[in-house]
């Protein structure tokens, strides 16, 4: 009796701790879907501004970008900014971005595909996965399109975690620190495969 009562809560316990990582699984993923949809934009601006004197801008703009949207600590350079550091920080960046839309891609065809599948495509449905009928085909698009919505999530947030650490990266070097060795390289390495991916797709054009 004594060790029924004691297992009750902690098994009770368990199911908002669970919910509590799904629900911060989402937010990671949305999050991040808008931190890889901003990143481009925003390294191409930085260029130009870092081009015509307004390093120290471009900076901020980072910084302030890394601490709203994923909801890390907002970080401060104690140093002057040099147009070099935000050239470099860009030119990376945009490679980041570039590579993130490749899932956002993704996610952007699961949603016109997958959950508004029957409301984008009138049919008919004979030939469609899941049909003839329009609610079948529907849930098969919107079924297969769960998988693939995970795993561009996952490397959103990936990428998000990566370009992070480089801006952060771009403070502590600001601020006299070092940034870890492993950086720029992995940042590098990153876009390879969404490059392979795009000219796989354009091959089946």
């Amino acid at each position: 009796m004594t060790t029924t009562d004691s297992q009750a809560p902690l098994s009770s316990s368990r199911v908002p701790s669970a919910t509590h990582r799904v629900r911060r699984a989402l937010l990671a993923g949305v999050r991040a879907s808008v931190y890889g949809l901003a990143v481009l934009p925003l390294s191409l601006v930085a260029v130009v501004a870092a081009l015509v004197g307004r390093a120290g801008s471009a900076a901020g703009w980072w910084l302030r970008m890394r601490a709203r949207v994923l909801g890390v600590p907002a970080l401060a350079p104690t140093r002057r900014v040099t147009a070099a550091a935000v050239l470099g920080h860009s030119v990376l960046s945009i490679l980041l971005g570039a590579a993130a839309l490749v899932p956002l891609g993704i996610e952007l065809l699961t949603l016109l595909r997958g959950v508004l599948y029957g409301l984008v495509d009138r049919g008919p449905y004979d030939t469609s996965w899941g049909g003839p009928t329009r609610a079948g085909a529907w849930l098969a698009h919107f079924a297969v399109g769960i998988p693939f919505t995970v795993l561009a999530a996952i490397a959103l947030v990936g990428i998000a975690a990566i370009h992070q650490r480089l801006t952060a990266a771009l403070a502590a070097a600001l601020a006299g620190q070092r940034r870890a060795p492993w950086l720029v390289p992995v940042a590098l390495v990153v876009p390879l495969p969404a490059i392979v991916f795009f000219i796989a797709w354009l091959h089946q054009i």
